[in-house]
């Protein structure tokens, strides 16, 4: 089958569709004359199977020629086709030239047929088996169809029910060992149906997606075609019914192949849920009262039937209605209520801020059973997609808020979109798609109207929370800023004036020496020491206020110089590679020695931790002591100001500080 597609493919465009032509016209005149000798029901089947499978298989196959699945159709019709003919032909009363012949054809290839219907239904529907094991079981059909079909071609072990006229062309020896042996041997008919029901099975459950969606149209169309079938035999006592409701299921399988985007099968089902249901329980209903009334109250008939119409109306609309929710939970699955919603959604507003648009799509979707959920953020001009579900939102260029209401329709299925608005403004919209052929009810407008409101609370939220981080920056920003200028005055003024003034205190103090005034110079050298003591002292608050190495050197150097002056021993171990953002370095440097001076005042500790390292969250920070434990941040303290300063970069200080137990800050600071 894979080289006749290769070949059908290289050929010429004239050469392919020609080819397809006298596929087309082959088995139309195999179908067409067959119909004209006669109407066997027995044989209708045959004949509706080759026009249908062949029909959409060539559709298929001109449509996508390297579609292994189609040329499976094409074969399958083939086949059929001859048997059809055949059969009609060997059917015929009073013999036809050639009858014996020609009914044979009709009879032998069955086996090829069933297997063959049983090989497409395991591979549907790309054509392409499940595995290999699948691959073995399929050639292993194939052989025990292939000796079904030798032997049936051999013998006339089929020949009694088909009712044949002529009798079998061939009179080989062993006939009565091989309806014997057959008779075991046509159980494998089941097997190959069932090898196939299995496999579809298999796959249904395997499959998400798009192929999930394929397998739903075939599965839906060959169990309709059962109820079908089983309606019409308890009804009518005739299968007729079932056999022309075949031609569905190729049709199904069609639109599995080459439509199942633009043509859900989830409507259908969910509507043939409903009309099912309603028929069922109206029928029951209905022969329940005017039997059951019938046979205990001796009621004349037209009031049987008026009472039971009336019991029908009143409890039509009642039972739609749970009709349909069943149908919906079994079609779409469960979907929250209204105060489901908003509950989710209110729980939602603990989520970290970057999740929280995320989870408002996906509570969205669940309660109105949407496809597909966007949500858009921006003002009327300009609106940037910034959460979706299932799917996270890809590069999207930013659009007018009149492009959303217009543009998602082009080429594609249609968008709910409601904007987010808020005291007037345009803050943002969602973006809802439904199922194909779902339109929103008045409850679920009503619910997503609820939603958008909620959801425009949580942008302003989030647009003032970011308004007063970016705040909090510039003044932290500013912070940095004066203490750098005051450390430069400081450095470059007063520290250098002093420096000057020491050295000539001691040059004084040389010069009384010389001159024999011991007493002057003994009193100048002690200003001198002073001065010096001084100057040192200043020369620290100039380090604290912002270090010169911090900003020459970087973190790391500048973390090892507080961990030289400290009080008690440091374990340092710092891991940040390449110069990180000037807030970042000086936030990440104040933590460190603020922690350090806290413990060596504070905690009575032996020996101080400090980890610092870049991590794909941004430069983690941790700061622990052996001591005392029992630190509490209270308002005005330097616990409470360094919790401030991180906050400002919008990351939070964890303390742990147990009662005997030491003191671990940790925190990360985002680098992006």
């Amino acid at each position: 089958m894979a080289t006749a597609a290769n070949a059908y493919e290289e050929a010429p465009p004239a050469a392919r569709e020609a080819g397809l032509g006298v596929v087309a016209l082959v088995v139309a005149v195999l179908v067409s004359y067959g119909w004209s000798l006669g109407f066997h029901l027995a044989n209708t089947h045959n004949g509706l199977i080759a026009a249908s499978w062949t029909a959409v298989g060539l559709y298929v196959v001109r449509m996508r020629p390297r579609h292994r699945e189609g040329w499976l159709f094409v074969a399958t019709g083939v086949v059929h086709a001859v048997m059809f003919f055949g059969r009609q032909y060997g059917l015929h009363e009073g013999p036809l030239p050639a009858a014996s012949w020609l009914g044979w054809l009709g009879v032998w290839p069955l086996p090829l047929a069933i297997a063959g219907f049983g090989w497409m239904l395991m591979a549907f529907p790309d054509g392409r088996l499940l595995s290999r094991r699948w691959l073995g079981a399929a050639w292993a059909m194939a052989a025990v169809a292939g000796a079904m079909a030798t032997a049936s071609a051999l013998w006339p072990v089929e020949y009694d029910r088909t009712g044949l006229v002529a009798p079998h062309p061939f009179d080989v020896p062993g006939a009565a060992a091989a309806a014997r042996v057959w008779e075991y041997a046509q159980f494998s008919y089941l097997l190959f149906q069932a090898l196939g029901t299995v496999a579809i099975v298999v796959r249904l459950r395997r499959a998400d997606g798009d192929e999930a969606r394929r397998m739903r149209w075939l599965v839906f169309a060959v169990v309709m075609d059962i109820l079908i079938l089983a309606a019409g035999l308890v009804i009518f006592g005739s299968p007729v019914p079932g056999l022309l409701g075949l031609p569905l299921v190729p049709v199904a399988a069609a639109f599995g192949i080459l439509r199942h985007r633009l043509y859900d099968i989830d409507p259908v089902i969910n509507k043939t849920i409903v009309v099912g249901s309603m028929l069922l329980l109206v029928t029951a209903g209905y022969v329940a009262l005017v039997v059951g009334v019938g046979g205990l109250v001796p009621v004349e008939e037209r009031w049987r039937s008026l009472l039971a119409t009336a019991v029908v109306a009143v409890a039509f609309e009642p039972l739609r209605r749970r009709a349909q929710r069943l149908a919906d939970r079994l079609v779409y699955g469960p979907r929250a209520t209204p105060y489901e919603a908003l509950s989710r959604l209110s729980a939602q507003l603990t989520a970290a801020p970057e999740e929280l648009l995320d989870g408002i799509a996906a509570t969205v979707a669940s309660a109105l059973g949407a496809r597909e959920v966007v949500v858009w953020v921006g003002d009327e001009a300009c609106m940037a997609p910034r959460a979706g579900w299932p799917q996270p939102v890809g590069r999207t260029d930013p659009a007018p808020l009149s492009d959303l209401h217009h543009g998602l329709h082009h080429g594609g299925p249609r968008w709910h979109v409601r904007p987010i608005v808020d005291q007037g403004t345009a803050r943002g919209a969602i973006a809802v798609r439904k199922p194909p052929g779902e339109p929103l009810t008045a409850a679920e407008e009503r619910l997503l109207t609820d939603l958008v409101a909620q959801t425009g609370l949580v942008i302003v939220q989030q647009e003032q929370a970011q308004q007063l981080q970016a705040a909090a920056r510039r003044i932290v920003s500013a912070e940095d800023a004066a203490r750098r200028r005051l450390e430069r005055d400081l450095h470059d003024g007063v520290q250098l004036r002093l420096v000057t003034l020491g050295l000539e205190l001691g040059a004084l103090a040389e010069q009384a020496k010389a001159s024999g005034d011991g007493l002057l110079a003994s009193r100048a050298k002690d200003a001198r020491a002073q001065l010096l003591e001084a100057t040192a002292d200043l020369r620290e608050l100039a380090r604290g206020l912002h270090p010169i190495v911090l900003a020459q050197d970087g973190l790391e150097a500048a973390l090892a110089a507080v961990a030289d002056r400290s009080a008690i021993p440091v374990r340092l171990r710092v891991s940040v590679g390449s110069r990180l953002p000037r807030e970042i370095e000086a936030t990440a440097y104040y933590l460190v020695s603020e922690s350090i001076t806290n413990a060596a005042r504070h905690s009575a500790a032996g020996v101080v931790t400090v980890d610092v390292s870049v991590g794909g969250d941004g430069l983690r920070i941790l700061v622990a002591d052996d001591g005392r434990g029992g630190a509490r941040p209270a308002a005005g303290s330097g616990l409470q100001g360094l919790a401030d300063r991180v906050a400002a970069l919008g990351a939070r200080l964890e303390l742990d500080s147990p009662a005997g137990g030491g003191t671990r800050l940790r925190t990360v600071l985002p680098c992006g």
